[in-house]
């Protein structure tokens, strides 16, 4: 049969890729190993975080459906670093992880367009570099112009349980054995990571009386922005936080030597910001505690997940180490921690749209690409089903740029530096933070959404109408100036804030970092009787002002820089800072201009301004010899 996507996995990155593609109007067939386990949260119970809550901010803002899932399925709803600035907090939701499979697997089945398929692909259908389709371990074969990959953990995956292995993707699932094997011999660069999962405890052995409480908010935000702030009132289910002590540390460092990560059992890097508990040990020997999270897999809460336990000790030795922490005395394990070891493709060999650079038509999303986290693979599987659907119709590709969003950095960095341990998202690897915070992801992204075809003009309509609003709001306070007359000192006064010396912009006393909404009310009264979200809007537009000028001058800045044209005969050579093999490449790709420099795999921003600098002086010295 002949499709115009086919997408193989069906997580997160899976769904994403197969639902857009689907809705951009392309046949398109997902294929997974089992139809139970679409949408399946084979790690911890929870949606977004630190970063990973802009990426989902993001993915929703143009048409995803992961922040809705979440919204439909959360059982606790916080927001991270919530007493920092908007930049760098971050919305976390735990899930019902047996109702979000549901919700995903419904969606997928209503999609139309969208035809699923339990089978395994055993083969891509290569002719002249060029992919044609898929055949599967049954036999079948299926057409496509374009195919996906999203295949996780389960490309040769192999589970370490103390000395204990044995191939599967996820615990007791099947793996895939022979694609990766296949893009090997196609040229590609395959490599090995390793990435764990901690013990899951049946609840009614857990002594929760001698645990912190970790509640959600009192008044959640929801994920995404078609869901209905004003309605949104989940059940919160609560988290208990307990700690390692010097009881567990011995316990764990006196069996190193049976620890798959130490013995060189596991041959694959493992992400450095999500380390295994004997990890933790090992590399904070000076620590006496580690905090450890009890999250509910479910609202029926009789399983719980310990979040910072990820191990792949033996199993004799698990029980031993959660015994020893406080109110887990006598605890029992309904599911042992492991390791996974998996192949993954350098993201190197990708275009920025995701597709392979040496096989055509063929697209990587989620961990092969070696990230780890639902958040990253599922944004990469809506940019790639997206890039895939706009090349079958000859349009242009979408590319964000890292200025526009995360989702733009996540992938640069995939395609430009690569990386050597499982990637995930931080706010600090965005430069241009200020301007990418959760709040406003809608503002930028969602007119991309709408022109593509996945966002309502319904939705687009109410984004304009927030957009028109700050605006309004943001210039009003830009022009109007407050004096420091008696009148103004006294209301400053009676609202418990410094007072003024000489006249300030109204802006720059909202963006005071105590103005709160009912200052705001009193110091504003002309729009008093905006709603509540708006002014919280508005008060973060106006802490961030005068920063915000400041990173749109320095983008406008890159934006110039970006479209200056490289002569053909521009020699790279004998530049000073440039390394050699950045020189090979350039000299190789003959960029026309330095944003199809920045494009170039491993052309790092420093070697951009050195090729700028060196354009400028070659230019000054040109007009000065009257050429």
């Amino acid at each position: 049969m002949q499709y115009d996507i086919i997408v193989v996995g069906a997580g997160h990155a899976g769904i994403e890729a197969a639902l857009a593609g689907a809705r951009l109007g392309k046949k398109t067939l997902l294929i997974t190993m089992l139809v139970e386990q679409i949408g399946a949260a084979s790690c911890n119970p929870a949606i977004g975080g630190l970063a990973k809550g802009h990426l989902v901010r993001e993915l929703d803002a143009i048409g995803g459906e992961m922040g809705l899932c979440t919204d439909a399925t959360g059982i606790q709803f916080r927001i991270l670093n919530d007493s920092k600035g908007a930049a760098v907090q971050g919305t976390r939701a735990q899930i019902d992880m047996d109702e979000y499979k549901e919700y995903m697997r419904k969606v997928c089945h209503n999609t139309a367009n969208l035809d699923i398929y339990q089978d395994e692909v055993s083969y891509l259908i290569v002719e002249n570099d060029e992919v044609l389709g898929v055949k599967t371990k049954l036999g079948e074969e299926f057409k496509s112009k374009k195919t996906i990959l999203t295949t996780g953990t389960f490309m040769r995956g192999l589970i370490h349980i103390g000395e204990n292995t044995y191939e599967a993707g996820r615990a007791w699932e099947l793996p895939s054995t022979t694609l990766s094997i296949q893009l090997k011999e196609l040229g590609l660069n395959v490599g090995r990571l390793k990435t764990g999962t901690p013990s899951r405890l049946d609840a009614n052995s857990i002594d929760f009386s001698v645990m912190e409480t970790h509640g959600g908010d009192i008044k959640p935000t929801p994920f995404s922005f078609r869901t209905p702030r004003k309605t949104f009132n989940p059940t919160q289910y609560p988290c208990y936080v307990t700690y390692t002590n010097l009881d567990t540390h011995e316990i764990i460092s006196q069996n190193f030597h049976r620890a798959p990560i130490y013995t060189g059992q596991i041959q694959g890097s493992g992400p450095r910001y999500c380390p295994s508990i004997e990890d933790k040990v090992k590399r904070f020997s000076e620590r006496e505690r580690h905090q450890l999270f009890l999250e509910p897999q479910t609202a029926k809460c009789t399983e719980y997940y310990i979040n910072g336990m990820s191990s792949s000790l033996p199993i004799e030795i698990q029980k031993k180490m959660i015994a020893s922490v406080k109110g887990l005395e006598n605890a029992r394990v309904i599911r042992y921690g492991y390791a996974i070891e998996y192949d993954y493709v350098d993201p190197t060999e990708l275009k920025h749209t995701l597709e392979t650079k040496k096989i055509k038509n063929l697209y990587h999303a989620g961990q092969i690409n070696a990230t780890t986290g639902y958040e990253e693979a599922a944004a990469q599987g809506l940019m790639a089903s997206i890039n895939a659907s706009l090349a079958i119709d000859n349009k242009e590709p979408f590319i964000l740029r890292r200025d526009e969003a995360y989702i733009g950095v996540l992938i640069d960095d995939l395609v430009t530096k690569g990386t050597h341990e499982p990637y995930r998202m931080f706010t600090s690897r965005a430069e241009y933070r200020l301007l990418l915070r959760e709040e406003n992801a809608d503002l930028r992204l969602s007119h991309y959404g709408y022109e593509l075809g996945l966002i309502s003009k319904e939705q687009i309509d109410k984004v304009e109408e927030k957009r028109k609003t700050l605006q309004q709001a943001v210039e009003f306070m830009a022009n109007t100036w407050i004096t420091a007359k008696k009148e103004t000192l006294e209301l400053l006064e009676s609202i418990g804030e410094d007072k003024i010396n000489d006249r300030v912009l109204l802006i720059d006393l909202i963006g005071r970092n105590t103005i709160d909404k009912e200052k705001f009310d009193v110091l504003v009264p002309s729009l008093k009787e905006l709603d509540d979200y708006f002014k919280e809007q508005i008060i973060i537009e106006a802490k961030y002002y005068r920063y915000i000028q400041k990173q749109q001058k320095q983008i406008e800045k890159m934006k110039k820089m970006l479209k200056l044209n490289i002569p053909e005969n521009f020699s790279y050579r004998g530049l000073p800072g440039l390394s050699n093999e950045v020189v090979e490449k350039l000299e190789k790709h003959r960029p026309p201009t330095l944003y199809n420099a920045s494009l170039i795999s491993g052309i790092t921003p420093a070697a951009l301004d050195i090729i700028h600098l060196n354009l400028n002086m070659s230019q000054t010295l040109k007009n000065e010899n009257g050429h």
